[in-house]
């Protein structure tokens, strides 16, 4: 589902650029804002409660975190907030390239805890289909934060 939302808004974003908006006349950029849209609806998961939305709530990321984590509630906030942080970085040229270093980083980081929710028994995305997911995650913050200069030897830039 939320790989949908990602590809979704890629692809529209894209279309605009296509149609003559020309912040999104490449496909980089359309990801990076792809990116910042699923962004925005998962990081919502992090400050609701049950009931508010169809996507995993708070609680649910509470228990997601590994046990080894301290002080797992803040960890869940602090998380949420740093996506949302991504999201305006990734969508603010000046910013685009430390924000998708930066949440690389963070996906890479929040890994482990998709680990031991799947192994946990918890009922989220299965570890087969998760991982590959935050590596696709991952190449596209990496994509985001190439340099307009980096992306001009490829036509995908």
């Amino acid at each position: 589902m939320i790989v949908l939302v990602l590809l979704g808004a890629t692809l529209v974003f894209r279309l605009l650029g296509v149609l003559g908006v020309s912040r999104f006349a490449t496909w980089r950029v359309s990801a990076a804002h792809g990116l910042a849209v699923m962004l925005v609806m998962t990081a919502s998961a992090h400050f609701v409660p049950a009931g508010v939305t169809f996507m995993p709530h708070h609680a649910d990321m509470v228990a997601m975190v590994p046990p080894f984590v301290p002080f797992p509630a803040l960890m869940v906030y602090l998380t949420g907030v740093l996506e949302l942080a991504g999201a305006v970085g990734l969508v603010l040229e000046g910013t685009r390239r430390a924000a998708g270093i930066c949440l690389a980083l963070l996906f890479v980081l929040l890994l482990p805890a998709n680990v031991y929710a799947a192994l946990a028994g918890q009922d989220v995305t299965p570890l087969w289909q998760r991982v590959p997911e935050q590596v696709l995650y991952i190449g596209i913050a990496l994509w985001a934060a190439r340099t307009r200069t980096q992306s001009t030897v490829n036509s995908f830039g």
